[in-house]
């Protein structure tokens, strides 16, 4: 089988051919399933666990045009001390940045043990040229990231062209590698691969994405930019761990997943731990292997968890501003 899936990539009509063999997602039967385990509910005991576990999977998040020094620093502690009146609340996951303020966020973090994610690849569009997203790519990474997160083209892969979007990928692969080590050594940027669902149209374009970035190298697959709506919905990820599922059930390799853009509340994070349990099991539900892309979730997260350890809400305004 991996001699195979080896030959997959040979060209575009090899990868065409597998990703159009793939087993077709029945969108009605997707959309019941999330909403049914959507509507699972759990114990206080486990509710309280379960939002410490978001916590830790957060990768807080800002991506704006006004974003300055000052901002990532503040964010960077609060990556760090979530609650600072409160030291049981746990680290997140990861900072996610532009590239030029990575360095920013790679000196606020220094042995705290919260990695530095930057987007890269022309984000958020991906609209340029295969140099140019190596290059920014490269940049972000010699500054100190420890996670790339890259856009694929996606009017490539709706055009067809799976090869310039394998080939992009596996560029980029090669490009988290660390300078003075070898392109994708175990010193080098994890990949996580954004689809952009919310612009496949489709669940079984989802599931062909999926695959494809897996193929080509992918450490994690993410759904959305944030910039694009529909973006982290319940049947969407659905499809994405079942693709992880099987991916590994063939390969042997096991890839991360991460849900980004429009989860805003405990409930949508808890709803998500429950769909990972459910699909694909225990063994992802930690921060190496499934990640919330956030920028607002963080703090509803902070107010469930003082409402459940004090019986009252503090408030959003008791919080620091994400």
């Amino acid at each position: 089988m991996t001699t195979s899936l080896a030959d997959v990539a040979a060209s575009n009509v090899t990868l065409r051919a597998f990703l159009h063999g793939l087993p077709g997602v029945d969108r009605v039967g997707a959309d019941q399933r999330a909403a049914t385990l959507g509507t699972r509910s759990i114990k206080t005991t486990a509710k309280a666990e379960a939002i410490d576990l978001a916590i830790r999977m957060v990768d807080l998040t800002t991506l704006e045009g006004a974003d300055t020094p000052g901002k990532v620093r503040a964010m960077c502690a609060k990556a760090v001390r979530p609650d600072p009146g409160d030291p049981t609340v746990p680290k997140v996951a990861a900072v996610c940045v532009y590239p030029d303020l990575v360095a920013q966020a790679v000196g606020a973090l220094a042995g705290s043990g919260v990695k530095v994610a930057s987007v890269a690849t022309a984000f958020p569009s991906g609209r340029s040229s295969l140099d140019v997203k190596v290059a920014d790519t490269a940049f972000a990474v010699a500054a100190g990231a420890d996670e790339i997160d890259m856009v694929i083209d996606r009017g490539a892969f709706l055009a067809g062209d799976y090869m310039k979007v394998f080939e992009e990928i596996s560029a980029i692969k090669a490009a988290c590698g660390r300078a003075g080590g070898a392109p994708g050594d175990k010193q080098g940027a994890h990949l996580k691969v954004i689809l952009e669902t919310g612009e496949l149209s489709t669940y079984d374009n989802v599931r062909r994405a999926s695959w494809l970035a897996m193929l080509a190298g992918g450490d994690f697959i993410k759904t959305s930019t944030g910039k694009v709506q529909p973006a982290a919905t319940l049947p969407v990820t659905l499809v994405m761990l079942e693709a992880v599922r099987d991916f590994l059930a063939m390969t042997g390799r096991k890839v991360g997943v991460k849900p980004a853009g429009g989860i805003r509340t405990t409930k949508d994070a808890i709803k998500m731990l429950v769909l990972v349990n459910e699909t694909v099991g225990e063994g992802w539900l930690t921060p190496d292997w499934f990640r919330l892309g956030a920028s607002t979730l963080l703090n509803d997260l902070l107010m469930q968890r003082q409402k459940m350890a004090t019986g009252r809400y503090a408030g959003p305004d008791y919080f620091t501003l994400d």
